[in-house]
């Protein structure tokens, strides 16, 4: 496969690292201890067509690739893992089903504006008591004369508490063996659309989330994303594409913590040497190394792929999997070059341990990664 980067990637990459190192490295530490939504960040994000890198400039978007956006992902997440999840959650999870799934009207109406940095979205598809199992979901929508009536609540939703726009998932059909879904778009404000306040969390404390409820709201039918009970195939490829960003968002921790661990290794001596000559710390290093480039091979590829319309569920899942595993590797073993000070929170290395463990949570689990990855490797 080939990785020679065309001239327009580079320059993506580049400026997309000029920008981390500009604006947001230098206030992401105030961002974790404070808890800080970067609305300034956020806006020079759009600013800079980071929020809706693969959706056309027709529709507000910079027209790139995914390649661009994986490049682009891990740059914004090695300064800060927040500012990153926002991004890939505006891209990944809501401007790339909209323009996949979504009517024209919604594309001119919707996603201009959240491509553009104008306006925000969020993914709601998690529940309470559904997760991983969506046939367990409780969210309904029931169909009236004149559009739905929408009931139930969803949590740990990133951009919510800022979000103009949530993509939910609702039960649509409960008569067979099987309950079919449906995708809706609704706006921030419509009647019955309620939210908890943030949730605290162990990490990426400035990326917000909260819990949403759904109480009597009413939406037309205007309001549906692709076909009536095919919410389930709007979710999963939706999450195909999302993995990808997860995947780079893990990629980004674990080059700040290998970037930052290089550097104190050459500076911090021991028995009258740096430590980055002892035998111990070399090999510590040299396993990250390798492993953050193995985690940035398998996401080039699953990005590669969706750039050339060809399934790449099993490739997405094994980028997500492999990638959020070796951040909090590397992670890990970043804390230990640095000893005491890396448990400090003077330090940044114990910030990318924290934020680099939900990578293996959210958008699928390690463990449904590989009921995926499974499947595909028994199906042949």
């Amino acid at each position: 496969m080939d990785f020679d980067f065309t001239e327009e990637q580079r320059l993506i990459q580049q400026t997309a690292r000029d920008f981390a190192a500009r604006e947001i490295a230098p206030k992401a530490s105030e961002l974790d201890k404070n808890g800080r939504w970067p609305v300034e960040i956020v806006k020079q994000m759009g600013e800079l067509g980071f929020m809706g890198m693969a959706v056309p400039t027709e529709y507000g978007g910079a027209g790139m690739d995914t390649l661009s956006y994986a490049l682009a992902m891990e740059e914004i997440s090695a300064a800060c893992a927040s500012c990153g999840v926002i991004m890939s959650v505006n891209n990944s999870l809501f401007c790339d089903p909209i323009l996949k799934f979504g009517t024209e009207a919604q594309k001119k109406e919707v996603l201009t504006a959240c491509a553009s940095g104008q306006k925000l979205g969020c993914f709601g598809l998690t529940e309470p008591m559904s997760g991983s199992d969506a046939q367990t979901m409780a969210t309904n929508a029931e169909k009236t004369s004149d559009g739905w009536v929408i009931n139930g609540a969803k949590n740990w939703i990133t951009n919510g508490p800022h979000a103009d726009f949530i993509l939910l998932f609702a039960v649509t059909d409960r008569s067979g063996p099987k309950i079919k879904h449906t995708a809706f778009i609704i706006p921030k404000g419509t009647p019955g659309f309620t939210l908890n306040p943030r949730d605290h969390k162990l990490g990426i404390h400035a990326a917000h989330s909260c819990t949403v409820f759904f109480e009597g709201c009413k939406v037309p039918d205007s309001a549906v994303v692709g076909n009536v009970g095919e919410g389930f195939k709007v979710a999963m490829a939706t999450l195909d594409g999302g993995r990808i960003g997860i995947a780079s968002q893990a990629l980004g921790i674990a080059k700040a913590a290998l970037g930052t661990s290089l550097g104190y290794a050459k500076e911090r001596k021991s028995f009258g040497v740096p430590i980055a000559q002892h035998q111990a710390i070399q090999f510590m290093l040299a396993d990250m190394a390798v492993e953050l480039d193995a985690a940035r091979l398998l996401t080039w590829r699953a990005a590669t792929m969706k750039d050339k319309k060809v399934r790449h569920s099993m490739e997405s899942a094994e980028a997500k999997l492999f990638a959020s595993e070796m951040a909090t590797k590397v992670a890990h073993k970043a804390i230990q070059i640095h000893g005491g000070y890396g448990y400090s929170t003077e330090f940044p290395v114990e910030r990318n341990y924290r934020d680099a463990r939900i990578t293996e949570i959210y958008e699928g689990t390690s463990e449904i990664q590989r009921i995926v990855i499974a499947a595909s490797v028994l199906k042949g």
